[in-house]
């Protein structure tokens, strides 16, 4: 099975990724965008849901070994719980920062100096939320085996600033997956085939065409 057609088959089954690029969405950095993602929305179909979560732990598998299994708050929190339960790991999440109040913690559970963890996140678009938590949890003297994700857009910046944080990383599905996907079974016309292909190339110069 090619894992990473079927989960982009899934995701766009469930709208959980949609596609509209005469009507783009705007990102909450501004960014104009012919797609949007939410992964939050697997987790209400529990076949789907399984699927995601086994995918992660054949993926896992090349991180080994790791004994600690850490979501990225807030959208992945709940894979990467699932994931430590399916694995029979413990689980932690990092904040992308400190509480103001209590105990002013950004890593929630516990989070043991030495400890070796998996990263998991819903989403990479420029890699910089998901490594905010890899640096975090590298200063409470943990060892991040590496990054796991639903989803990658592939820019070249997350690519980049990866390698920059020596940090390995993979993903179930990614933007090219997607898109052979959403021609093969007509959810988009051949128009929109060269937008999406557009945008991938230079967000900011398509996203200025719509401001």
């Amino acid at each position: 099975m090619n894992i990473a057609a079927e989960v982009a088959r899934k995701l766009l089954q469930i709208n959980a990724i949609k596609l509209s690029p005469q009507k783009p969405f705007t990102w909450a950095s501004g960014l104009k965008s012919p797609i949007y993602c939410d992964n939050r929305v697997v987790l209400s179909y529990p076949a789907i849901r399984r699927f995601i979560i086994d995918s992660f732990a054949g993926k896992a598998e090349a991180f080994q070994p790791f004994g600690t299994v850490a979501g990225v708050a807030t959208a992945g929190i709940a894979h990467g719980a699932l994931l430590a339960e399916r694995l029979s790991l413990p689980f932690i999440y990092v904040r992308d920062k400190a509480k103001g109040h209590g105990r002013q913690n950004q890593i929630e559970g516990e989070a043991r100096p030495g400890a070796r963890v998996l990263v998991v996140e819903d989403l990479i678009s420029t890699g910089g939320s998901c490594l905010k938590a890899v640096e975090a949890l590298r200063e409470a003297g943990c060892e991040v085996a590496g990054v796991l994700a639903i989803f990658s857009y592939g820019f070249p910046q997350a690519e980049e600033a990866f390698r920059a944080a020596h940090c390995p990383y993979d993903t179930l599905s990614y933007y090219d997956a997607l898109i052979e996907v959403a021609v093969a079974e007509q959810y988009i016309d051949s128009g929109a085939l060269e937008a999406l292909r557009q945008w991938r190339l230079g967000p900011q110069e398509w996203g200025a065409a719509f401001a």
